[in-house]
């Protein structure tokens, strides 16, 4: 398990860079924390990491947001997500089979339907009011 702070928007998305180096495809992100949390700018440097130019918004009202040429990453939002049919309908199984990566926001409410290979990122807030707490567990690229 790795644990940092970040002390600012720009460092969050700094670190999700890093983390978004390491990755080769198919692997499942799984995002625990609060709303406001750095979950999207996080994503954001996960995106920038895998070398896609695009911009990375929350996927609160659309739950899925798919970004790069073929599908390379996927950010979803279960904050919504309550039963089996809802979490299917939102495609989470079928871009899993396809490789994709996968940042899942509000993981806390699809538990049970992670991978036993999933990343657990928890976004816990700092003592400042811009400083979080991320713990990254399940990688075993030193970030």
């Amino acid at each position: 398990m790795q644990r940092f702070l970040t002390e600012s928007y720009s460092e969050t998305v700094a670190l999700g860079e890093r983390l978004g180096k390491t990755l080769k495809g198919g692997e499942v992100l799984a995002m625990f924390g609060g709303m406001g949390m750095g979950k999207t700018a996080f994503t954001t440097g996960v995106a920038k990491g895998m070398g896609l130019s695009c911009e990375v918004s929350s996927p609160t009202f659309a739950i899925v947001n798919v970004y790069g040429k073929n599908g390379e990453l996927c950010h979803f939002d279960m904050y919504r997500v309550s039963t089996w049919d809802d979490l299917d309908s939102t495609g989470f199984f079928d871009y899993m089979a396809q490789g994709a990566v996968l940042c899942v926001e509000w993981s806390e409410n699809i538990e049970n339907a992670l991978p036993a290979t999933a990343v657990h990122i928890t976004f816990e807030k700092g003592d400042t009011e811009n400083a979080r707490v991320i713990t990254v567990d399940g990688i075993e690229a030193n970030l």
